[in-house]
């Protein structure tokens, strides 16, 4: 097995050892990178040569011993980073043109945490603009490729984190999921994606998509992988009124203790036992838990109450790109990016706000009440991540409605502000990546890494990697 494409569990081990170094582990990833980006389209930037700066001045702390290793839990582990994350001296895009060149001052308290912890930054990763997408297809730097298909999509917006942890071109990547943005691209490239719960991971520093509704979390490639990030950068924030004062515990602490017992929902309105193998159900019944039918009522009024909150807390906070305090003229937002401003100001307008914003917001309390009344009758609930497989690039980018559409299992979780675990459970008949997703009570992530850690150990689909081809050149 090559260095790159370790998991981080491995990695660190690898490293506590000294099998090899940290710059080791990084030229590693850098030269996976140079040798697919170019097709992927995974990143924006690539920080080679402040990765391998920082990947000498963790060796050299290794060097100080073990004891030392134990404060500093990521050392030495190449991080990539969805190019919403502020990073001081590193281009933040927000794959937009209107930030082409910004160059933040500061950074994000995430991204603080990752090099307290002695991650080493790769490089910032492509995205919708804005983080405004569900395929990836969205990015004024050009679409990210699926890359079990490259004519198909990766998923949205954090498409570029997607892509590059299932092409071992990082071992572990940030993401954003206002909507699904996680999830998505997880289940479409066959990797684990984190939604925490709202809150459980500081929004201090990273471009806002719609505040109420956006989550902090990473993409890897095994579910014990997820826990280890999350230990680093879960917990309180003074930046961030969101975060709540609630201790982080060791989320690997009871990853394997087993789940005889735990009772799992699913809901009728997903469709759960269409969408997902009978067989991945008695996998959990096999492993101890309890399946138990639930409903979700207003599930139906989700995507509607979601397309009305989203782009209002969008144009609210697109307003301050106005080519004076931020980035270049406003006339540079891409199609999507109009689209939302002007659903979102509409929304909000005088005569309109009452019809619309605030019906909105009391149907999102009915689907939190939903959840609430559900986990009164079970601890966790399993569900499909999209309605769909990946679909063809191009398929539904001249049609937003349909776009939108694919998000209907996933922004129930951003509404009602739970977490939600999104790993791999198989492939569709075109040999494209599906995934399911966990989703519990506020701050049950430990649940949910210990029942997707079973699930994924019992399967093995984790451990499929996309066939990764160099393109020749012409001539």
């Amino acid at each position: 097995m090559k260095l790159n494409e370790l998991t981080i569990a491995q990695a660190l081990e690898g490293l506590k050892k000294k099998q090899f170094s940290s710059v080791e582990l990084t030229k590693a990833c850098i030269a996976q990178i140079k040798k697919h980006n170019r097709e992927i389209n995974a990143f924006i930037t690539v920080c080679e040569e402040g990765a391998l700066e920082q990947a000498k001045k963790t060796d050299n702390l290794a060097s100080k011993g073990d004891a030392f290793r134990g404060k500093i839990p990521l050392l030495g582990i190449p991080i990539a980073l969805k190019d919403l994350f502020s990073t001081k001296g590193i281009k933040t895009t927000a794959g937009s043109k209107v930030l082409e060149n910004y160059m933040p001052p500061y950074d994000a308290t995430v991204v603080e945490k990752l090099k307290a912890a002695g991650a080493v930054i790769i490089g910032k990763t492509n995205l919708d603009a804005w983080g405004h997408g569900s395929s990836g297809e969205n990015s004024d730097f050009g679409p990210t490729k699926n890359p079990w298909n490259k004519a198909y999509v990766p998923g949205g917006s954090s498409s570029g984190s997607a892509a590059a942890v299932a092409t071992d071109m990082c071992l572990g990547a940030t993401g954003t999921d206002t909507g699904g943005s996680i999830r998505t691209p997880a289940s479409f490239c066959n990797v684990v994606g984190l939604k925490p719960t709202y809150g459980r991971v500081s929004r201090y520093g990273i471009i806002a998509m719609a505040s109420s509704l956006d989550s902090i979390g990473h993409l890897t490639k095994t579910v014990e992988d997820a826990a280890l990030l999350l230990n680093v950068t879960a917990g309180n924030d003074s930046h961030d009124a969101t975060t709540p004062i609630k201790e982080v515990t060791d989320y690997t602490k009871k990853i394997k203790d087993g789940i005889k017992g735990i009772k799992i929902g699913l809901p009728k309105e997903y469709n759960v036992k269409a969408k997902i193998d009978s067989s991945d159900i008695k996998i959990f019944q096999d492993l101890g838990a309890e399946i138990i039918d639930i409903s979700l009522p207003h599930t139906e009024y989700a995507v509607a109450c979601y397309y009305i909150i989203q782009p209002a807390e969008v144009s609210s906070n697109l307003a301050r790109y106005d080519g004076i305090r931020y980035g270049s003229e406003r006339q540079n937002f891409g199609e999507e990016a109009k689209r939302r401003i002007m659903l979102g100001t509409y929304t909000l307008s005088a005569g309109y706000y009452d019809a619309y914003y605030k019906k909105a917001m009391q149907v999102r309390t009915l689907i939190r009440e939903d959840f609430i009344k559900a986990y009164k009758k079970v601890d966790v609930i399993l569900a499909p991540v999209s309605p769909t497989a990946p679909w063809q690039l191009g398929t539904k980018a001249d049609d937003p409605l349909k776009m939108y559409l694919s998000d209907i299992y996933t922004v129930t979780a951003n509404l009602a502000g739970i977490p939600s675990l999104a790993v791999p459970c198989g492939f569709s008949k075109e040999g494209l990546p599906i995934g399911m997703q966990i989703l519990g009570p506020q701050f049950s992530e430990e649940t949910l890494f210990k029942i997707g850690y079973f699930y994924q150990e019992t399967t093995g689909w984790h451990k499929q990697k996309p066939v990764m081809r160099v393109k020749k050149e012409n001539g």
